[in-house]
């Protein structure tokens, strides 16, 4: 991180930060006291207080670095997005497509309701790991054995959920790199599975079982492909950080879950045919198809929330000083530069999680090592 990074990151950190410690705690107080008595009542006062925390992140996009989401899609399915609970299916392809999808339900009206299956890991990030844990995020360990019954536990609470939600699967497992797409490569060809040119083999157990636990209460799944033009740097946070743009394509199509198949096979298969069509196209033509540009806008709302955070912020210094002799407290001095580090080093861990370089390493896949069957189960 140079020193031009650290001289935004370090207030924009300490924004963020504090906000978060405060939305944490304000999750935890309902989850305590209310959750036990209503669930229904606890998501709904939930959604409103996480949005209050996400709605930063959505500013960072938006308003400070100016990364613009293009979205394409038909008639119907623009108009059925946010009054529905869906299961969304997308590419994992860049540091920030999860940001991407949160921009997405923002704008529809469920960033609060928007739900993921993440690594286990990710829980325990500071702040934002802290406040997905308290909005029925589903948290997996990468291993079908102990991950079944997560899975299948995760998907009957949303049975009730008292709001449209979408459930965010990322069905390659892993974000794309080059190295994991040679590895991907090498996998296929021997076995005579086609061979992938822009994704990774998909990861069907976890999309099956999503279906079948999920297909009589939700009615659609959203299969959404996103894609970074060629002329345009890939966005990262640090990128976001230093108020660089970019511009993301995003496609999205609706299918109707009675559309599926019945059997665990033919779904599995099913999401196999779907996953890669639109990415090939957008790569050869550099479009996705004839589906209509839907402008989803830039709202207010989230440089309303971060003007708020950072009038608090900016008020509890300035009493800060006017209630301690602050140049000449050592004590307080200490403190002040024992939290700028912390967060600091906090700000360093959450960008650093985002980046698909750090993500997890491909295994070897040659043909006789067994470790090869564990990268790209289906």
């Amino acid at each position: 991180m140079g020193i031009p990074a650290v001289l935004v990151v370090l207030p924009l950190g300490m924004l963020f930060i504090l906000s978060g410690l405060i939305v944490n705690l304000i999750q935890a107080v309902f989850f305590v006291l209310v959750r036990p008595v209503s669930k229904n009542l606890y998501r709904k006062i939930n959604k409103v207080v996480v949005e209050l925390l996400w709605l930063e992140l959505i500013w960072l996009v938006d308003w400070w670095s100016g990364v613009k989401v293009d979205v394409y899609a038909d008639k119907e399915t623009f108009e059925l997005m946010g009054k529905e609970h869906a299961l969304l299916i997308c590419n994992h392809r860049s540091d920030i497509d999860w940001l991407v999808g949160w921009v997405l339900a923002q704008r529809f009206g469920c960033l609060g309701s928007a739900l993921a299956i993440m690594k286990r890991e990710a829980k325990f990030l500071p702040i934002i790991g802290w406040s997905m844990w308290f909005s029925d995020y589903v948290f997996v360990e990468r291993s079908w054995a102990k991950d079944q019954s997560t899975l299948k536990s995760g998907f009957e609470r949303l049975e009730d959920f008292p709001m449209p939600f979408w459930l965010a699967l990322f069905v390659e497992g892993t974000r794309f790199t080059q190295e994991k797409l040679l590895a991907a490569q090498e996998y296929a060809s021997p076995r005579g599975l086609p061979v992938p040119r822009n994704i990774l083999i998909p990861r069907t157990k976890g999309f099956v079982s999503a279906v079948c636990h999920m297909r009589s209460f939700v009615p659609a799944i959203y299969d959404c492909t996103m894609a970074v033009p060629k002329d345009q740097p890939a966005p990262t946070m640090l990128r976001m950080f230093r108020r660089k743009s970019s511009l993301v394509n995003l496609q999205i199509r609706r299918h109707p879950m009675r559309e599926l198949p019945e059997t665990a096979d033919g779904i599995a298969q099913w999401c196999k045919d779907v996953f890669d069509a639109l990415l090939e196209m957008y790569y050869a033509k550099g479009v996705f198809s004839d589906q209509e540009h839907r402008d989803i806008l830039r709202p207010k709302k989230s440089l309303t929330v971060v003007i708020f955070w950072a009038c608090l912020l900016i008020f509890g210094i300035v009493m800060l000083f006017k209630s301690t002799s602050f140049l000449a407290s050592w004590p307080v001095i200490g403190f002040t530069v024992t939290f700028l580090v912390l967060v600091a080093i906090t700000m360093q861990i959450l960008i650093q999680s985002s980046e698909s370089e750090r993500s997890t390493p491909p295994s070897k896949l040659t043909q006789p090592d067994p470790m090869s069957e564990r990268l790209i189960k289906k």
